[in-house]
């Protein structure tokens, strides 16, 4: 199984690279975003003409472009003004928007939460509808959500960090909310990501899935937990497969990374891992787990065709994590790596 995934590792590598060193827009969009980070005034320039994601209480505005598919609503500066306006609220709010990016025609990208406004009144006047993160991850387009994932961290985080830890006093942000500073001691915070290892637990012919009490029903997933402090990245990964279903796994390799929004703001690190099959035999916490499972490929690609979460007057059935999540890579790529292997049988 290692050897098999090796080329898929290069290969993922290879892509990443490419797109980095071919993209000569690249470097122009990641320099003017960091000047942005470190120009106030530049800053609100950027501002008066980029775009503008709106969030109500960290709920995203979304608007309905096909069937079954949402995007998030850009907004001009002069737009949410009068969306201001209409709802009785005073334009400075603006000033709160927080910098998320940058467009590959070099708009600048921000994201502003009107939690103090009646959400109806907003979503009407826009023509869209606020929608739950969670919810939505299985409904926006895949380059959309990461960035409505960021939007809403970033949010976030601002929200809860109004003080400084050591002093206890207030801290300012810069105008691109890239960081906050303390107004007593100069202590600089910056955004903070919790890393946690993800991982798709394979015996050769089979992978491992498992779902906690609290998923919706019927959804399974890769292994998951928060790496503790000191550990690496295998030793977290180790640790969490044998804590949870009693397995010690080898042949640890690594995939690919991705921004979680859930429950906070997560970096996940995802692998791939192999159990023997003489030692597959379960051996569930349930106080981690409410079930895991061994799926077979051809179980998992039936899964992989449900493309949306049964209704609750439907019989319950087996669904996997939305497209944007790494876990939805992890399993799609084991099941590519199935395939290859039969067909080279």
């Amino acid at each position: 199984m290692s050897a098999l995934l090796r080329p898929l590792r290069s290969f993922l590598f290879a892509e990443h690279h490419s797109l980095t060193r071919f993209c000569s827009s690249f470097v122009s969009r990641m320099r003017y975003i960091n000047r942005l980070k470190e120009n106030d005034a530049a800053c609100v320039s950027a501002l008066q003409s980029g775009s503008i994601l709106l969030f109500h209480r960290l709920i995203p505005l979304l608007q309905c472009s096909d069937p079954g598919t949402f995007r998030p609503i850009a907004l001009s500066y002069s737009e949410v003004q009068s969306v201001l306006q209409r709802a009785g609220a005073d334009g400075s709010l603006l000033k709160e928007s927080v910098l998320i990016g940058c467009s590959e025609q070099n708009q600048a990208q921000f994201c502003l939460d009107v939690g103090e406004l009646d959400p109806a009144a907003v979503a009407e006047e826009c023509k869209g509808t606020f929608m739950e993160l969670r919810k939505a991850f299985f409904l926006l387009a895949g380059a959309e959500a990461p960035l409505v994932a960021k939007a809403q961290a970033l949010l976030r985080w601002h929200q809860i960090n109004k003080f400084c830890g050591a002093t206890g006093q207030l801290t300012q942000r810069n105008q691109a909310g890239s960081h906050r500073v303390c107004s007593s001691s100069s202590n600089v915070y910056y955004p903070k990501m919790s890393p946690v290892v993800i991982v798709l637990v394979s015996d050769g012919k089979r992978c491992l899935l498992g779902r906690q009490a609290s998923f919706p029903r019927g959804l399974y997933s890769a292994l998951a937990g928060f790496c503790d402090m000191g550990e690496t990245l295998e030793e977290a990964l180790r640790r969490e497969v044998a804590e949870e279903v009693g397995l010690e796994v080898q042949n640890i390799i690594y995939s690919s990374s991705q921004h979680w929004p859930f429950p906070h703001s997560s970096f996940m690190l995802a692998c791939h891992a192999t159990v023997s099959p003489a030692h597959s035999q379960l051996d569930i916490d349930h106080l981690e787990l409410e079930d895991a499972r061994w799926f077979t490929e051809e179980e998992i690609t039936c899964a992989l065709q449900v493309k949306a979460p049964p209704r609750r007057d439907q019989a319950p059935t087996v669904w996997l994590p939305p497209k944007h999540a790494v876990a939805h890579r992890l399993i799609t790529e084991w099941r590519d790596q199935q395939r290859r292997s039969e067909g080279s049988d």
